[in-house]
């Protein structure tokens, strides 16, 4: 399942993979600025989300938690082997890409 989430994040326009902790965590990055977060031997994934936003799902769902080794009003991690669908972890993925992407200078934004 981890891997559907991976190659879903790395399919967006502009997505790069790195290791800037050695070989875990993963994390991919749109210009320079993580987007997603991965875990892997815990089967987490840190993702930025507003943060209304971020206390909405932490109150809905058992597997939305605040952001670990992160902001933790601007970061949610995400247990991946829950109960959580696919789908709203793909939303979720959408939501911090879009966020970050919002928040890159316009001419960064216009090159991706």
């Amino acid at each position: 399942m981890k891997n559907n989430f991976i190659e879903y994040c790395l399919n967006k326009k502009g997505a790069i993979k790195d290791y800037p902790l050695g070989s875990d965590p993963l994390a991919i990055k749109i210009a320079g600025k993580i987007f997603a977060l991965f875990y892997e031997e815990k089967g987490y994934l840190n993702l930025k989300s507003d943060p209304v936003i971020s206390q909405n799902l932490r109150e809905q769902h058992e597997d939305v938690r605040p952001g670990y080794h992160m902001n933790k009003q601007h970061w949610n991690t995400i247990i991946l082997e829950g109960s959580l669908p696919e789908s709203d972890i793909f939303a979720m993925i959408d939501h911090s890409y879009n966020l970050i992407v919002k928040s890159l200078p316009k001419n960064v934004r216009e090159s991706i």
